[in-house]
């Protein structure tokens, strides 16, 4: 049934709306149209590695977005590993969760996770979308992988919760990620809209753990994720789901904190619907706060906010639903989180060595050196963009002495020719990502094995099982990774490889 709004409930009402929604903008300086949103009451803004050039100009430029709207929420995507927008420019100086969940140290995972809460603090920064809370339960998981603690969900509860902890004893609000579990996909969803068709049973057994113990952490915020459940709702993703929202994340798991989208200018979104329909029926499902997308404007806002003024007005949303969603947003500026004095804990590269994968084979044509470095370049990641990654970033932020000098680098990506590899100085370093994943580079990788016995293929990223592809497996790709790669082929270099075996 549709309803007349008085003009008071009307403006009310606008009001609200705007404290639900969380886009996202172009370049280092919060554009005119975005300030006037905020002084009417916008909830906040995500921001993006285009965002930043800097602590300083974050500082600045938070500072603008704080002056229009005191309680704005300021969210930014740093994980702490691959996806990082704090260090877009030169890749992040943390671990990452699948290394700290190979560590297996909890107390190290809660004082990294305070140290990126003090850096985001520091510039103002007020929620931090992370920890993601994935078992990634399929190897071939094109948007999860490495950011995930690990497949075991009572490890990867215990990493969560460990991060939670430590991020928002800083001051700055966690959201766990992406619920109810995107780690059993081998679709990504900004693409497309993924599929998990596992029983409530299984979902309680396995990608539930880890939000249950984010929920007893205290987590501020959890994100939801784009993915289809259908042996629980049929229709509709998880954002975009009542049943799952409202039945499970707020009934089952007891969850009473702020409920966030994942971004809905991504097509398990909004691929069918629209951005404007997605947001109304995300409002309707239980979302509080609607992460718009990377990119936005102000029409694209005004769209939103008529749609949902429509909803409103058509009977299919209630004014009630949007007046407690953005009662919730606002709660976050006052959220009593506990800030200690403890200090951020951030380990050596040497450090993250032990939970490598080393073949005793690798280990020992890495005794004779590295004569070349080929880089595989595939399509990047949407989740991580373009930032420098590994040894690569690591080479750009500090020349490393003995290996720039050993390597002539080849670079090797989609539709370029293959060089001569039986030319190419050896031992040979085969360096990707998920390679296992990615036809070419499997290919390229065959074929140097069978000109020469000198090759090693270390994958940065989450390897195949069988470890086909991945002589050495570093479980992450951060610039502190690099080093610790660099460290550990110049500490091969100088050891029998027996030590290594």
């Amino acid at each position: 049934m549709s309803e007349q709004i008085r003009p008071d409930a009307a403006e009310t009402l606008r009001r609200d709306i705007l404290t639900t929604l969380l886009p996202g903008f172009d370049g280092p300086v919060a554009p005119e149209w975005l300030l006037r949103r905020l002084r009417d009451g916008l909830g906040g803004v995500c921001l993006f590695g285009m965002n930043v050039d800097g602590p300083e100009q974050l500082a600045a430029l938070n500072a603008s977005l704080r002056a229009a709207n005191p309680a704005a929420v300021i969210a930014i995507d740093e994980e702490g590993g691959d996806v990082t927008r704090l260090f877009y420019d030169r890749g992040a100086p943390y671990p990452g969760n699948a290394l700290l969940g190979r560590l297996d140290d909890v107390a190290l995972t809660e004082g990294v996770a305070r140290a990126v809460g003090e850096a985001l603090a520091a510039t103002g920064c007020t929620l931090a979308f992370a920890p993601d809370a994935d078992a990634n339960s399929d190897p071939d998981n094109p948007v999860i992988g490495v950011r995930s603690f690990g497949s075991d969900p009572e490890l990867v509860a215990r990493h969560t919760a460990a991060w939670v902890r430590g991020i928002q004893s800083t001051g700055v609000a966690a959201s766990a990620k992406h619920f109810p579990g995107h780690g059993d996909t081998a679709t990504d969803s900004h693409l497309a809209l993924p599929v998990v068709d596992v029983d409530l049973e299984t979902l309680r057994s396995r990608e539930l753990v880890p939000f249950r113990a984010a929920v007893a952490a205290g987590t501020a915020t959890i994100m939801t994720s784009h993915i289809l459940l259908p042996q629980l709702d049929a229709e509709n993703p998880a954002t975009l789901s009542p049943h799952i929202l409202h039945r499970l994340l707020r009934g089952e798991l007891g969850f009473e904190g702020v409920i966030v989208t994942d971004a809905l200018d991504m097509q398990g979104a909004s691929g069918v619907h629209g951005i404007p329909e997605a947001a109304v029926r995300a409002l309707v499902a239980g979302c509080d706060l609607l992460c718009i997308g990377s990119d936005n404007d102000d029409a694209e806002l005004e769209s939103i906010l008529l749609a949902v003024e429509a909803a409103v007005a058509e009977g299919r949303l209630s004014a009630d639903r949007v007046a407690e969603a953005a009662s919730r947003v606002r709660a976050l500026a006052e959220l009593p989180l506990a800030v200690e004095a403890a200090d951020g804990r951030m380990p050596e590269p040497a450090e993250l060595v032990p939970a490598f994968e080393v073949s005793a084979a690798a280990a020992a044509v890495l005794a004779g050196g590295v004569g070349t470095v080929v880089r595989v370049e595939t399509e990047a990641n949407i989740a991580i963009g373009e930032a420098p990654w590994g040894v690569f970033a690591a080479e750009a932020e500090a020349a490393k002495p003995g290996w720039v000098s050993l390597a002539r680098r080849e670079r090797l990506a989609d539709g370029e020719a293959e060089p001569d590899w039986a030319a190419l100085p050896g031992p040979v370093l085969v360096i990707g990502k998920d390679l296992h994943r990615h036809g070419f580079a499997r290919r390229a990788i065959d074929a140097l094995r069978a000109l020469r016995p000198d090759v090693v293929a270390l994958d940065m990223g989450w390897p195949s099982d069988d470890r086909r592809y991945a002589d050495v497996a570093t479980f992450g790709a951060s610039r502190l990774v690099g080093d610790a790669v660099i460290g550990l082929v110049e500490e091969a270099g100088r050891a029998t490889p027996a030590s290594f075996a």
